[in-house]
């Protein structure tokens, strides 16, 4: 069997496992008691409150969870250094969690190229939280490119928001 068919077959195979949660809308079934508010069933409590220091929530609001950069650039700036800064006293403070760093690129470029400098800014920010004294066991890179933009259309400040950098936390020292 090929090694397309094989990927193919556990997909769907996955698909299907995950439809298979019969409480999946809570108590109730769908639009019953049950859930959260509107949420179809996806429980967001794990993100946590943001008045809380030791949650995701926090993290991502208060701290920052993302630095951006310039065109073409994987340099960090003096506010990046500023925000994984913080994000590295975080991380220190709350070791059962490890970070997954997510390298972006705007639109402009070849797929490849974009991949490439996403990977570059993703170790900078990698470099830069263990120069800290962050555990490099616990962060993991990962480049999209421009694959994932917050922003779609034809402008710098469109642009300017693609081009970063975002740290998402995962409980667990090791992702």
């Amino acid at each position: 069997m090929s090694f397309a068919v094989k990927s193919l077959l556990l997909v769907a195979t996955l698909g299907l496992a995950a439809c298979n949660n019969p409480d999946r809308y809570g108590a109730g079934g769908a639009g019953g008691a049950g859930g959260i508010g509107g949420a179809g069933g996806i429980d967001t409590t794990g993100l946590g409150d943001p008045n809380n220091p030791a949650s995701i929530a926090y993290f991502n609001q208060r701290v920052g969870d993302r630095v951006l950069f310039a065109v073409d650039q994987s340099t960090l700036t003096p506010e990046g250094r500023q925000v994984l800064a913080g994000q590295a006293q975080w991380l220190m403070t709350n070791a059962g969690y490890a970070a997954i760093i997510e390298g972006h690129a705007d639109e402009q470029g070849t797929r490849e190229y974009n991949l490439a400098l996403g990977e570059r800014r993703a170790a900078a920010v990698q470099n830069f939280l263990i120069s800290q004294g962050v555990t490099a066991s616990r962060l993991r890179t990962i480049s999209y490119g421009k694959e994932r933009p917050l922003e779609v259309c034809s402008e710098e400040a469109c642009y300017a928001k693609n081009r970063r950098a975002v740290t998402v936390l995962a409980a667990g020292a090791g992702v």
